[in-house]
């Protein structure tokens, strides 16, 4: 019940990623910006994202999910009404900032929290949790872009934070009532790391930053810029929300199915899977532009990359001691988000510079490049550790 609860609470609270993504055009016309300089929202919501899951991972170590949850809300509430009343654009990335920070609650330290609620099936359970994230991509562009044709981007914004005010808080009073009085999880109990991969939990944790911003600069390009993209093909916004959602609904399949690869072969593995994959993918965008050969890498980007970040997750609960992990989880998730966000606003520059996405997918080929050659170091370490540790050693 708390894994539904949670995953419910991300999908909501996920919100804040995809409005953007979805409104880049509209908030371009209204402020005369270059694709770009809106891009900054996106860049600045990432940034607020990121530096939010370390705090509200200390907070969640040292109090519990449910006061890093009701600081969310208050930000998302309120931030989400600055954006909808924002008369310049600095004001307008500004507000984005303040809705990342509310959005980050809903993802790193949600995981962290469910990866101490099962043993067996860990890996299932935090890839459901991070699920909530690409629930929020699927079903929020369609809604939010209603939204805009009805009411205007100013109205939606505000509607937005009624919205998760209302339902998250609902949802938070419900989550409280079933984790009861285990606000604060006791670490000192919990099995030991897995993995030994012969490095220090900072080394290790600087390692893993390091690749989860190569994927993320990769895999910003077509989640931040498909529905921008699709509007310069002509092919309209209303696809490349369309887009946006499949890539997403593919993702919450990848995700969940990482999960349950990361129980049977371990976090590692799982990670340089998703990340051999998502190269693959990004490589077709380069050669074929067609509205259904679109549709189709979208779904298939959504399937490959799906998974990735909540490996990362995975291998700090691994590799890592527990009473660390909330805070762990949300420095890595802060890199892949500065990777999201570099990434977002470095595509559109190259679009300004270039006049075309074709050199932005290039670039993230390579970024994906350097996250691989990384895993792979990883992956060699940690069965160089367990032929050391003897055939008892669990990798």
């Amino acid at each position: 019940m708390r894994l539904v609860i949670a995953l419910v609470i991300g999908s909501i609270g996920g919100v804040g990623m995809w409005a953007i993504v979805v409104m880049i055009p509209a908030v371009q016309t209204e402020f005369a910006a270059t694709r770009g300089a809106v891009s900054l929202a996106f860049t600045l919501m990432m940034f607020g994202f990121g530096l939010g899951g370390v705090i509200a991972g200390k907070i969640t170590d040292r109090f519990g999910i449910v006061r890093a949850m009701a600081i969310s809300i208050v930000f998302l509430g309120i931030a989400n009404t600055l954006a909808g009343l924002s008369t310049q654009l600095w004001q307008f990335i500004a507000a984005y900032f303040l809705i990342g920070l509310g959005t980050s609650a809903t993802f790193a330290p949600l995981m962290a929290e469910a990866s101490h609620w099962f043993e067996r099936y860990r890996g299932l359970a935090v890839t459901i949790v991070a699920s909530g994230n690409y629930v929020a991509g699927t079903m929020w562009p369609p809604i939010v872009n209603f939204g805009m044709q009805s009411i205007g981007w100013r109205h939606t914004h505000i509607g937005i934070g009624i919205v998760c005010v209302v339902l998250m808080t609902v949802l938070v009073l419900v989550l409280r009532a079933q984790i009861g009085n285990d606000t604060v999880h006791d670490h000192a109990k919990a099995p030991p790391p897995r993995v030994d991969l012969k490095l220090s939990t900072n080394t290790l944790t600087v390692l893993l930053s390091i690749a989860s911003i190569s994927c993320c600069v990769a895999m910003a390009m077509p989640q931040v810029h498909i529905v921008a993209y699709c509007g310069d093909l002509g092919y309209g916004v209303a696809r490349g929300a369309e887009m946006l959602s499949l890539m997403m609904a593919c993702g919450i399949v990848s995700r969940i199915g990482s999960g349950y690869l990361a129980d049977k072969i371990g976090g590692i593995p799982t990670l340089l899977v998703g990340s051999l994959a998502q190269g693959f993918a990004l490589v077709f965008y380069l050669f074929f532009d067609s509205l259904a050969s679109l549709y189709i890498i979208s779904a298939m980007f959504g399937l490959f990359q799906g998974g990735i970040v909540p490996s990362y997750a995975i291998i700090v609960r691994e590799a890592m001691p527990a009473r660390e992990a909330a805070t762990r989880v949300g420095i890595v998730i802060f890199a892949s988000v500065f990777g999201m966000s570099f990434g977002g606003w470095v595509s559109g520059v190259i679009f300004d510079a270039t006049g075309s996405y074709g050199a932005a997918f290039a670039n993230g080929v390579a970024w994906n490049a350097l996250n691989i050659s990384i895993v792979v170091l990883l992956l060699i370490r940690s069965r160089m550790g367990s032929v050391r540790a003897g055939p008892g050693f669990a990798t």
